[in-house]
């Protein structure tokens, strides 16, 4: 039987040797190395001097996921009020733009926003004020973020709320406790993982993005992710210095995971 189960897992070793381990240790090597092959670490002090940049994508990561969790918690919680055909509507409202090429989606975000300013500056020159810019602002890179990331805060939100024991919350009602005294004191806190899922999702992958401010920012608000990218296809051309930004961002986003992972523990001890 034991002997089954390792060949099942066979598999899942050599895909995650290939894939995951093989790639890091490149990484590590071309971080640590200059071209002449000697070990180093001034690449890995390279990041001083991208740390307004490093800053600005931490501030754009936090901003985004935390609309996205005011937005996701707010739509799961509707969705999970709903009868059985609308919340198969919704789900597929959801997920549907996920489907579509996320360089697409960024794009057209980017024509609608276009549009409004062009609509809104045109009412405010009739009424000779001055127009306002939404494009190509740090609002214009937020709102992509969030736009594009939404939807993995509110599947994890949505299935924590699913999961919940409505007869717990009959029970605090039953109590005496009002409708905000129940959401605070028992909804939100049994909704804890769903939440903390949500957040992983969206601030690990907005932290390193750079198509978004690419197309959203017009470049004038570069996030790390530009930089990684200069260093490996543009003009900057340096892989050793974008292997060395990469493992920094990486341990950070490890960092991240553990804060979050003992957090969704001390809930749980706290829920028991």
């Amino acid at each position: 039987m034991r002997i089954k189960k390792s060949l099942i897992a066979v598999p899942y070793y050599v895909w995650a040797a290939l894939f995951i381990i093989v790639p890091l240790i490149i990484v590590c090597v071309f971080a640590f190395t200059d071209d002449n092959g000697h070990v180093t670490f001034a690449n890995i002090l390279k990041i001083t001097e991208n740390i307004d940049i490093l800053l600005r994508s931490v501030l754009y990561a936090v901003a985004a996921t935390a609309v996205c969790l005011v937005l996701g918690y707010a739509f799961a919680y509707f969705m999970s009020k709903q009868g059985p055909k609308t919340k198969s509507i919704l789900m597929i409202l959801i997920i549907l733009p996920m489907w579509i090429n996320f360089i697409l989606r960024t794009q057209a975000l980017q024509n609608i926003l276009s549009i409004i300013q062009s609509s809104i500056n045109s009412v405010l020159a009739s009424m000779h004020l001055q127009g306002i810019t939404l494009m190509f602002t740090p609002f214009a890179v937020i709102l992509g973020l969030v736009y594009n990331y939404l939807p993995f805060m509110v599947l994890p939100i949505y299935t924590s709320l699913e999961k919940l024991d409505y007869k717990v919350i009959e029970a605090a009602q039953d109590l005496g406790a009002g409708k905000l005294s129940v959401f605070y004191r028992v909804t939100l806190p049994l909704t804890m993982p769903g939440i903390g899922s949500g957040i992983i999702m969206v601030f690990v992958p907005v932290i390193s993005t750079f198509v978004i401010s690419e197309k959203m920012g017009g470049g004038k608000f570069n996030l790390i992710g530009n930089i990684i990218q200069e260093q490996f296809l543009g003009t900057m051309y340096n892989p050793h210095v974008g292997a060395a930004i990469s493992l920094v961002m990486l341990v950070l986003i490890l960092i991240t995971l553990v804060i979050f992972s003992f957090l969704d523990d001390e809930t749980r001890e706290g829920l028991i």
